[in-house]
């Protein structure tokens, strides 16, 4: 009974932590569309803006820094809660002051405090989600979780920043969506201090080396090395995201706020991906799991190639939300499965700090084959990403899975 009580307590933190990390990240959440349309509207090409959205991706690089340090120094006696309240009071800080700006040069380096603030409380919750996971042996439950909630509040965000482009000016969309942005965090706050159940910690000697020897632990394993390049194969197909946003607005003429209906529905997709892993596949093994993610990946990225109007757009922005989660699911799963006891910080941040890497490379290098090898034509694009996501079928048996550790 204690068990369920303190399963249900972890459902509803992470349900809450995840609905906040899809309003607040510069890359996902409400600001997204108006930032993107911004920039925009002030000249910028699709190589530029790409770029710039890297530069605040850059410290989802960096997360295992994060991870070492929560894992070595506790603060205030707590390894994850008080640096989820430090950080979350960091990324409302810079939010706040975003609102009341005008110019990319000016909120620049606080969007970037923001995606550390956001990296730092997604690198402690995939600690929480590691040791918890590991605990309960509820590790897909907790990852399915994660992402249910995390694409529900994407989904609310890409229609809410929709509409603001629709209805305001380019500035003022930026702004309206920073302050919603900075209210966010407030509920990480809260929810950490009452539903967070996390014993304290002493900084001591022995439980030092104890940690330090499941980091070396983590970085001599020839599995967790395996496992991190195969997910950065799997990750690093030629993005086409902001190259598709160009050739939604100036190609297909598609009004702003359509563009975040179709930001909504590819997050529905995201949820429905969810409920049918939860439903259907959720005994599915690791190894069957991501045969499964990778056919459906190729298929929705060439499913592209039938984008002519509205209706197939909503469609296959649908399709591709689905197997995104699936293989969202399945890439985590595999990553929280194989993270050493007492360095979960350190090793699940490093494996997802290893996709976030092949993230940036796969979009700059779809924004750089639209624009300076393809000629602004998205169809070569879109099978390029098709052929090189397939292309991880064959990787799979390399990594050697048997049957998934408890």
């Amino acid at each position: 009974m204690t068990e369920r009580r303190d399963i249900r307590r972890l459902m509803m933190f992470f349900a809450i932590v995840y609905v906040v990390e899809g309003i607040g990240q510069a890359r996902f959440g409400v600001i997204f569309q108006p930032l993107s349309y911004f920039l925009k509207v002030k000249g910028w090409t699709p190589v530029e803006v790409t770029a710039y959205f890297a530069v605040l991706n850059f410290p989802w690089v960096i997360k295992p820094v994060f991870g070492l340090v929560s894992d070595f120094v506790p603060l205030f006696g707590y390894r994850r809660k008080s640096y989820l309240i430090l950080s979350s009071l960091v990324a409302a800080g810079a939010y706040a002051w975003i609102a009341y700006l005008t110019e990319p040069s000016e909120f620049a380096i606080l969007l970037v405090l923001t995606s550390y603030a956001m990296a730092t409380s997604s690198t402690l919750c995939g600690a929480l989600l590691a040791e918890n996971g590991r605990s309960f042996r509820e590790g897909s439950t907790l990852v399915g979780q994660q992402w249910l909630w995390f694409n529900i509040a994407v989904m609310a965000s890409a229609f809410s920043g929709g509409f603001l482009v629709q209805y305001l000016s380019p500035t003022r969309a930026v702004q309206v969506a920073a302050a919603i942005a900075a209210i966010a965090p407030i509920a990480v706050v809260m929810s950490s201090l009452v539903l967070l159940n996390e014993p304290k910690t002493k900084i001591d000697r022995v439980e030092l080396r104890r940690t330090f020897a499941s980091i070396v632990e983590a970085a001599q394993s020839r599995k967790l090395w395996g496992i991190a390049l195969f997910l950065f194969l799997y990750a690093f197909a030629p993005g086409f995201g902001t190259p598709l946003y160009y050739y939604m607005t100036d190609t297909l003429k598609f009004s702003q706020e359509y563009i975040g209906v179709l930001g909504s529905i590819s997050s529905a997709g995201w949820i429905a991906g969810g409920l049918l892993y939860r439903f259907l596949l959720q005994r599915m093994n690791s190894k069957p799991l991501l045969y499964l993610s990778i056919v459906l990946g190729t298929v929705a990225a060439a499913s592209f190639l039938l984008l002519t109007d509205e209706l197939s757009a909503a469609a296959v922005n649908f399709t591709s939300g689905v197997a995104a989660m699936i293989a969202t699911i399945a890439s985590l799963s595999l990553a929280a499965h194989y993270c050493p006891r007492r360095a979960e910080g350190f090793a699940f941040a490093g494996l997802m700090s290893v996709m976030n890497l092949a993230d940036i490379f796969s979009t700059n290098a779809g924004a750089f084959l639209y624009e300076r090898v393809f000629d602004n034509h998205l169809e070569p694009l879109i099978v390029v990403s098709a052929a090189t996501t397939a292309f991880a079928f064959a990787l799979v048996p390399l990594l050697r899975l048997g049957r998934d550790p408890e």
